[in-house]
């Protein structure tokens, strides 16, 4: 039976598995891929009977075939039968569930509801930002990771789950029984004006309900006044080819490249073209990017950017640009197997070099304000760096480069915080703090300006749970600090709108967005009368740069 079962794991994996990572003498004469599979069937069966300790199987095939794909590039994986469940359920954009955010900071710290979504069962129920999940079933949640609470916390629509709330300035713990229902999964994360005329955008994700939800908030905007756009993809780490397409297509006119894919098979090459009959946006656009914008967040950057349809300001994006074709397995799981690298429309490559994992995964730009151009960065006035990179024109004639991910027009480094601005955040402080701030406030308003007893009662906050910090390290970020307090109150109290607009006020990517937008029109209309491409295609080009990056 062990040796039947066997044989079925490895048939279910032949597609997948290949020699080259068993020793030399294991592989002679293996030169076809059945002889590798019968190699690999042997040593997997010698391991069984040989090893010291105890076996399984199935993992190890697993292993076998994640450590396989890991060869080829970092983002060729397979996906177990839980994974390829979740991964569909975000790219639908809805699951079944209560409509919660839950956050754990640490091994030892509560279940708590960061916010509950809006006309979701979490909503109707009134389940409150701050509240902790003591118990889930009656089971207690303490030992539960995030994961496993959300594994428990959804199922099939109409079913039912009981949790036992812990509320601050309640003595007593409750019941609340919830029918789980459809859960939106929006990618669309704020919408709101900046001002009278500034609408602002931010995007976590590139699902199936994109395009739509972005046309649904900039008619929204609309409404309210909008006469100039900031999208924010910042933290975007992307999603769905198609999807970026569709949100490039709503800034750039008819007919016009948005991104091509070459791969190995004819199958893998595409042309991605804005369609006629779009409606589009034509006000001054700036985009948001920094090193977490990846894959479809660079499609739709480099896009804008190549086409001079606004302004990219912010950090070097990520460089993912290698594009994945989902194959379903029968074991329920899937293959993520990557078929195509995908181009600007200047023709620029945006993956990077992943010779080393640990610089791709781990590295990022630097954090000296001296060097702001090291790490993914282009200094424009380093013709060493300049040399190894492959030279391409935007629409208006401007200067990119090739070689890996977005290199902002303007970049604009965001403050980290100090190591107390850190801590603060990895013990809950501020979440804390705010939870009873507005339930102490219950006459604050929107766009509230703290008073200046604010920041002491921020400090009465700490003192009484114990944590410890000197008066010089707040005082370095004490701006910040102030800032980010009063921005958790208003995400409490108000949603996550009225927080980033708080955020805003002290954002230096936003703030030198909203001087460009005059710019930004310039350049648009000029990149009107221009092709982007490569140095091969320089003479169809026109004119001369109206500005090169900064």
């Amino acid at each position: 039976m062990r040796r039947n079962s066997l044989i079925a794991i490895v048939i279910l994996g032949a597609s997948c598995l290949a020699g080259g990572f068993l020793g030399t003498t294991l592989q002679a004469d293996a030169e076809r891929p059945e002889d590798e599979l019968r190699t690999f069937s042997r040593v997997l069966a010698l391991v069984e009977d040989n090893y010291i300790g105890e076996t399984d199987s199935r993992e190890m095939v697993k292993n076998a075939i994640l450590g396989m794909l890991r060869s080829l590039d970092p983002h060729s994986n397979y996906l177990d039968p839980e994974s390829f469940t979740e991964m569909r359920d975000e790219q639908r954009g809805r699951f079944s569930g209560l409509g919660i955010q839950i956050a754990k900071r640490g091994r030892d710290k509560p279940l708590t509801i960061i916010a509950p979504i809006d006309d979701t069962p979490a909503a109707r129920a009134n389940l409150q930002a701050g509240d902790v999940i003591f118990k889930i079933e009656g089971e207690e949640t303490i030992e539960l990771t995030v994961q496993d609470a959300v594994r428990r916390l959804k199922g099939d629509k109409g079913t039912k789950v009981t949790v036992t709330i812990k509320r601050p300035g309640l003595a007593e713990m409750f019941d609340v029984t919830l029918v789980r229902d459809d859960i939106p999964i929006n990618s669309l994360r704020v919408a709101y004006m900046l001002d009278d005329t500034t609408g602002f955008l931010r995007l976590s994700n590139f699902t199936s309900t994109t395009a739509r939800e972005l046309d649904e908030a900039m008619a929204r905007l609309d409404q309210q006044g909008m006469q100039r756009l900031v999208l924010d993809l910042r933290g975007n780490p992307g999603g769905l080819l198609e999807q970026a397409v569709q949100v490039s297509e709503r800034f750039i006119e008819g007919g016009k490249l948005l991104v091509y894919t070459r791969g190995r098979v004819p199958e893998a090459d595409e042309d991605y073209v804005a369609r006629d009959g779009v409606e589009r946006v034509e006000y001054p656009l700036i985009v948001l990017v920094d090193h977490s914008s990846a894959s479809a967040s660079e499609i739709v950057s480099g896009a804008i950017q190549d086409h001079d349809r606004g302004l990219v300001v912010g950090q070097p994006t990520f460089g993912k640009g290698l594009v994945q074709r989902v194959i379903p397995l029968r074991d329920g799981g899937a293959l993520a197997v990557t078929t195509a690298k995908y181009y600007t429309p200047s023709g620029r490559l945006i993956q990077r070099d992943y010779t080393d994992l640990d610089h791709y995964y781990f590295d990022e730009p630097s954090d000296d304000p001296a060097n702001p151009y090291s790490g993914f960065a282009i200094d424009p006035e380093d013709v060493d760096a300049l040399a190894n990179r492959e030279v391409f024109y935007t629409a208006s004639g401007r200067t990119v480069y090739g070689g890996g991910g977005i290199t902002p027009d303007y970049l604009v480094k965001s403050p980290r915080g100090s190591k107390l601005f850190s801590r603060m955040f990895r013990e809950n402080a501020f979440f804390d703090f705010a939870v009873q701030y507005a339930a102490a406030h219950p006459d604050l308003e929107r766009g509230f300006r703290p008073a200046e007893r604010f920041v002491a009662d921020f400090k009465s906050f700490l003192a009484k749970r114990g944590f410890e910090y000197s008066e010089e390290e707040f005082a370095d970020d004490a701006a910040m600090i102030a800032i980010r307090a009063r921005a958790q109150v208003s995400r409490v109290r108000w949603g996550a709108d009225e927080e980033s607009r708080v955020l805003a006020e002290g954002d230096p990517v936003v703030q030198k967005a909203l001087t460009l937008f005059d710019e930004a029109n310039r350049l648009a209309q000029a990149g009107r009368r221009g092709t982007p491409g490569s140095e091969n295609d320089r003479a169809e080009l026109v004119g001369s740069p109206v500005s090169s990056p900064q």
